[in-house]
């Protein structure tokens, strides 16, 4: 017996897969269910976010979600419970892995109703991080605000470690390289974690005065830490252009933020928007074991962000 082929065998989907929301006719937000991240945010004729065309793959990670780890590790080795670790890294010149595992790994929509959209995904073990977690990333939107949500649940059999982050790069009207030189920025952090040309820690900090003012020439890409919270806990990023003013605030689950200002970006991106990146732990955390979150099975963390915004008049 012979079985003829399939005249039209089926093949998985291969446009970019995104899902947008909408708030008026006035704001729009991409998602990209390539990573869950954010890749466009636009009020009016502003893009709020310094983003990335559909299907792309961005520099710098814009918009990501950076898990189960932030930042860098150091030669991408780790251990614990009396276990070593070794995850991929960047490349023998660069020998660190960055910025965890989700960032290319299809996500789902998990709820969609107005103005509310949920998008989840797995992260399985793998060899480098044997743990099994389950994320999520809820986003409402307003007209004049983002409110973000990550929740991240054990799936697996023992306790799981853990450091999260998320990668926007805050955009108030610059357009070409250095024209970030005119914004104005305020920073909630009192301590500096010093870090190499490596972008790992020293082991030194410093006192950081938050009150920066016209950004100029500085250059950031900078742990900072000891945040300055309001009475309800929470801590504000002001960035302030020639299209408007930028509120990044945090809850108190995210105890660090990352500013970059892109000096080591292709041209054409290169210090036009500020990342400004909550996150739950610096880097080297596994490493070092520094503000590591540990889910026992079956437990749940979860943190809150928003971004606000306020179009020159």
């Amino acid at each position: 017996m012979s079985i003829s082929p399939r005249t039209s065998p089926e093949w998985p989907v291969t446009e970019p897969a995104e899902a947008r929301m909408l708030c008026g006719d006035d704001v729009r937000l991409d998602v990209d269910l390539r990573g869950g991240g954010l890749r466009r945010l636009v009020v009016g004729g502003w893009h709020v976010l310094d983003g990335y065309p559909s299907g792309t793959i961005p520099h710098g990670r814009r918009g990501h979600l950076l898990l189960p780890w932030p930042n860098r590790l150091r030669d991408g080795r780790w251990e614990w419970d009396g276990e070593q670790h070794q995850l991929e890294i960047s490349s023998p010149e660069r020998p660190v892995a960055i910025h965890g595992l989700v960032s290319w790994q299809p996500w789902t929509i998990l709820e969609r109703t107005e103005g509310v959209l949920s998008v989840g995904t797995v992260v399985e073990p793998r060899p480098g991080y044997p743990f099994r977690l389950v994320a999520a990333l809820d986003y409402a939107l307003s007209a004049d605000r983002l409110d973000v949500t990550l929740r991240v649940g054990n799936a697996g059999h023992s306790p799981a470690p853990f450091g999260a982050g998320m990668h926007p790069y805050l955009s108030v009207g610059a357009t070409e390289d250095g024209g970030l030189a005119e914004a104005e920025l305020t920073l909630p952090a009192r301590t500096l974690m010093v870090v190499g040309e490596d972008g790992l820690p020293t082991g030194e900090t410093r006192d950081f005065d938050g009150a920066v003012g016209r950004i100029g020439e500085r250059r950031f890409d900078d742990p900072l830490t000891d945040l300055v919270r309001d009475d309800d806990g929470w801590a504000h990023v002001e960035l302030r252009g020639s299209a408007g003013a930028l509120r990044l605030s945090v809850d108190r689950n995210w105890p660090w933020l990352q500013a970059y200002s892109g000096d080591t970006l292709p041209a054409g991106e290169r210090r036009r928007s500020l990342a400004v990146e909550p996150m739950t732990c610096p880097p080297n955390a596994l490493a070092d074991k520094v503000d590591l979150v540990v889910l026992e099975p079956g437990r749940q963390w979860q943190g809150s962000w928003s971004l606000a915004w306020t179009p020159a008049g």
